[in-house]
């Protein structure tokens, strides 16, 4: 189990009463886990919904997407701590958390790539597309690792950290949108266009880079745990 950042205990410390409430009404980890979903397809049916407006400039769809994948990820943080807090921990709702897990970001990124295909921003949906293979190596990089006795936690942009930088990025976007409208100007000296999808985009982008980072960070990691344990064997 990789150990919770500071930041998660906090979250979690205000969450708590919360989630013994939850245990008390007789929700199970699985609900919380399936529930996550259904928020993450309603996220990518916000963005499908928005990629159908004809005012490619207007992102506030993208904007209520970002809301509904940062509840979603909350969503996520709960099942954990509920089967803790209510001693419901099994390694059925483990594989279970963990198949939803990749199910929900699967759908969150299908959104994402169908709204920025359908309004033209086709390098952006390449980035989200290469974000979504570097999610998906991620998390498979440490399920094999572990798979063979290997701790393989390590890397900067675990599950957390994409869903909070994409949701926040759609979530600000939209919200600087409600409050400025569209905007947009060249980068002086580049043909580069800042404009308002950026902030969101753009944050997509570092999570396709970074992402990719990870997993070639956590094979580097196992290699070397592999030859340390092959060259144990041979002496």
């Amino acid at each position: 189990m990789a150990k919770e950042s500071k930041a998660q205990l906090v979250i979690y410390s205000i969450l708590n009463p919360f989630i013994k409430l939850m245990h008390k009404m007789g929700v199970t980890p699985n609900m919380i886990t399936s529930f996550g979903l259904i928020l993450n397809i309603t996220a990518a049916v916000i963005f499908i919904i928005g990629a159908e407006q004809p005012d490619r400039n207007d992102v506030t769809y993208a904007g209520w997407g970002g809301v509904t994948i940062l509840i979603a990820g909350l969503f996520d943080m709960i099942d954990g701590r509920l089967a803790r807090i209510g001693n419901m921990s099994s390694s059925f709702g483990a594989f279970y958390d963990s198949v939803i897990d990749r199910y929900s970001e699967l759908v969150m990124f299908l959104g994402i790539c169908y709204y920025l295909i359908s309004q033209d921003y086709f390098l952006s949906s390449l980035f989200a597309f290469i974000a979504l293979i570097g999610s998906m190596m991620v998390s498979y990089n440490r399920s094999r690792a572990e798979s063979l006795g290997i701790d393989c936690s390590l890397g900067m942009m675990q599950r957390p950290a994409r869903v909070v930088t994409i949701g926040a990025a759609a979530m600000f976007c939209g919200i600087i949108y409600f409050f400025t409208g569209h905007f947009s100007f060249r980068l002086t000296g580049t043909p580069l266009v800042f404009e308002t999808i950026s902030i969101f985009t753009l944050p997509v982008a570092f999570v396709a880079i970074t992402s990719n980072l990870t997993a070639i960070q956590r094979l580097n990691h196992v290699r070397k745990e592999l030859n340390k344990r092959d060259e144990a064997k041979n002496n």
